[in-house]
């Protein structure tokens, strides 16, 4: 049985009501909003051969950066791939399977012919841009985004998701401006697009526009903190806003109430609850016990051997709460990390154990150890994947330590300067 989704691409298996039940997941998971699951599950219930609704579930658990979640793809791929599918669908599950074996370059290979044959594919292009950010391949990301635009207009289901994506990609290549106006123009199709709100976050960010980040967050906060899968990560901006304010009780009251007011064990969580306390603490804040419920969060995922970006947020709790033992243990485990021919393995050797390193030092006051290793990673940095803010933690670590070193402690006046100033050298 082979059908024609909402943008024109043929699919196989669908009933009319699955099809329609897939499309309204499928949104869903372009504007980063809650009722992707239910929406899918009834298109399976549906039509249990159709084989893009199995698609769409393999790569909501791929998504994950919890290898326990990614493991729970493999029943999922085994069930499609004895499907009748065609060529594109095929493509799509040889991706899955490409990624299932933590080969993500073969993966995004074979999404990226899907999008040569397919520009239309809007799944297959927000997958492959989350793979090109997890592995840090922004030109690659910035490059893919705009080779498809040419064949998307604003009367077709999802541009606004495109051009979120757009908006992205540009933010992280550097040219703010053109982000700001075509996340606007995602908004303006879909003022609900929750990944279009958080482009805008990233673009006050990392152009400092501190006081116009929390008026566009607060303005907005009901469209991207509402049923959506975002909030976290939304609530997570609007504290670092304020920790650039250096009001650090306002952004110790949203890490209570928001960003950790339940002790979620998800990974996404923890690195949100991870960063904003080791850059309220470097800016000059106290987080206090927070960091001790943080790294006993983190206990459960040091040997997962999965994600540097993971690994490094890991450490920060650890090295923050001085809990060496849990420090000690996840360096043992990257050590052991490193001399496998793995994705992570790879990662490892080149920046995850050095980072991780450098954090340890940082946190015993070895300021010349932390200032070498992190020094030597700026080139190589950009492989833990995530975003420019992200990763600009360890930038803010280098800054501090040369601080420290240059001003010992007891003779150092309070800083003036933001962080984001600090950061920039301004």
């Amino acid at each position: 049985m082979s059908s024609i989704d909402a943008r024109g691409c043929s699919v196989t298996g669908a009933t009319p009501s699955a099809l329609a039940a897939y499309e309204r997941s499928l949104a869903a998971f372009q504007s980063w909003r809650s009722g992707v699951e239910p929406a899918l599950a009834v298109a399976l219930q549906e039509a249990p051969a159709f084989v893009m609704a199995h698609a769409l579930q393999a790569y909501l658990l791929l998504g994950s950066r919890d290898p326990r979640k990614v493991r729970l793809a493999r029943p999922v791929l085994a069930r499609a791939a004895g499907l009748p599918a065609n060529p594109r669908e095929r493509l799509h599950l040889a991706a899955i399977a490409a990624a299932l074996g933590d080969d993500y370059a073969s993966a995004k290979t074979r999404l990226g012919e899907v999008l040569k044959q397919h520009p239309l594919d809007v799944l297959a292009l927000q997958v492959v841009h989350m793979l090109d950010h997890v592995t840090g391949d922004v030109a690659r990301m910035h490059d893919r985004v705009a080779s498809v635009m040419p064949a998307w207009s604003r009367d077709l289901p999802g541009h606004h998701a495109v051009l979120a994506m757009h908006a992205f990609s540009l933010e992280e290549s550097g040219e703010y401006g053109r982000a700001e106006d075509v996340a606007c123009a995602a908004l303006a199709l879909n003022p609900l697009d929750a990944r279009a709100h958080h482009a805008m976050a990233h673009v006050f960010e990392m152009s400092e526009r501190v006081d116009a980040g929390l008026r566009w967050m607060n303005a907005h906060r009901d469209f991207w903190s509402v049923d959506t899968v975002v909030a976290t990560h939304g609530w997570w901006h609007v504290a670092l806003f304020h920790v650039a304010q250096r009001r650090f009780e306002e952004a110790l009251g949203l890490y209570d109430q928001r960003v950790r007011a339940q002790p979620s064990c998800e990974i996404a969580d923890l690195i949100d609850a991870s960063a904003l306390l080791w850059r309220l603490e470097l800016a000059g804040g106290d987080p206090g016990r927070r960091w001790a419920e943080l790294a006993t969060a983190w206990g459960a995922y040091i040997d997962d051997g999965f994600c540097s970006f993971n690994d490094l947020h890991a450490m920060l709790a650890f090295v923050g709460a001085r809990d060496w033992d849990r420090s000690r243990q996840l360096e043992r485990a990257l050590v052991r990390s490193q001399a496998l021919p793995t994705r992570h393995g790879e990662s490892t050797r080149q920046v995850g154990l050095p980072s991780c390193r450098a954090l340890i030092a940082f946190g015993h006051g070895n300021d010349t150890l932390a200032i070498t290793l992190l020094a030597s990673l700026p080139e190589l940095a950009h492989r833990l994947g995530g975003s420019h803010a992200q990763r600009d933690v360890l930038n803010l670590t280098l800054l501090r330590a040369v601080e420290r070193i240059r001003r010992p402690a007891r003779r150092r006046p309070r800083p003036e300067k933001s962080p984001l100033a600090l950061l920039r050298g301004g």
